[in-house]
């Protein structure tokens, strides 16, 4: 396994980029390109993310790590990010990766990662395969929740509702806030708030996987109904749960790799006849 280090051109400036090649480039057995989740659980995710690739890689996978506009040593800040750039960025990145190996695409996203990677592979002409981990399926609802990152912090000081109002009103007046150390721009969080985990327009099928400390765990509630929704309009997808640590959220960084195996497995399983 072979693994480069660079900065791809983009707009504006550039984009960090990890490569893991396999053994035998000339082998490729499938493009994967990771789509980060947001903000802390994106750092709190790398560790992870790192194996998973290495792991890809060594099944045969040439799989690209990104670091999408205003993140890790990619060019600017994240105030200057917006959903739209950060799909442009996803694009690119597959774009590259498949002139390069011309194999059969997948889409590895991550919590909001799944929102961009489906998103995004809603507006390609080609078939996407896709892996997800641990999907957030409202945009809207996760917005709320990190706004609440705030709101936990000055309800010492105030009206929990009158400081959540003032953030939204900042928001829409296209002024970015601050939350938990991070400037979240009007137009990653409006493009944020507007996305939606969303039946896949194309042909390839779905990975879907849960982690899980609980010994008797199953699929959320959530993930089921959508799951049932999607076979129902004829979606090929699986959803599975694995036992682990919910890493991207955990106060020190931590490992889950039963989920590393099940993904491996998942992606290399037969499709469906």
């Amino acid at each position: 396994m072979a693994l480069e280090a660079f900065f791809l051109p983009a707009t504006p400036g550039q984009r960090f980029a990890l490569l893991h090649w396999p053994e035998r480039a000339c082998e490729v057995g499938g493009a994967v390109v990771y789509v980060p989740p947001f903000a802390e659980e994106l750092n709190k995710s790398r560790r992870m993310a790192a194996l998973q690739a290495r792991a890809m890689a060594a099944a045969g996978y040439a799989v690209l790590q990104i670091d999408l506009l205003g993140c890790g040593d990619s060019s600017n800040d994240l105030v200057d990010a917006s959903w739209e750039a950060w799909l442009a960025d996803v694009q690119l990145a597959c774009t590259w990766l498949q002139q390069r190996t011309g194999a059969p695409l997948w889409l590895w996203g991550h919590r909001t990662g799944c929102l961009l990677a489906n998103e995004a592979a809603n507006r390609m002409q080609c078939v996407v395969d896709q892996l997800f981990w641990q999907p957030v399926l409202s945009g809207k609802q996760y917005l709320q929740q990190f706004l609440r990152l705030r709101l936990a912090a000055e309800l010492a000081g105030g009206d929990g509702r009158r400081v959540m109002e003032l953030l939204r009103q900042q928001l829409r007046q296209g002024q970015p806030v601050e939350v938990a150390g991070y400037m979240l721009s009007s137009g990653l969080a409006g493009g944020l708030e507007k996305a939606e985990l969303l039946l896949p327009h194309r042909s390839g099928r779905v990975e879907w996987i849960e982690v899980s400390n609980r010994p008797d765990a199953g699929l959320s509630a959530a993930a089921v109904a959508r799951l049932t929704q999607w076979q129902a309009a004829g979606q090929e997808v699986r959803g599975t749960v694995v036992g682990g640590p919910a890493f991207w959220q955990t106060s020190e960084i931590t490992e889950c790799n039963a989920l590393v195996q099940a993904s491996l497995l998942a992606m290399q399983r037969a499709p469906a006849p």
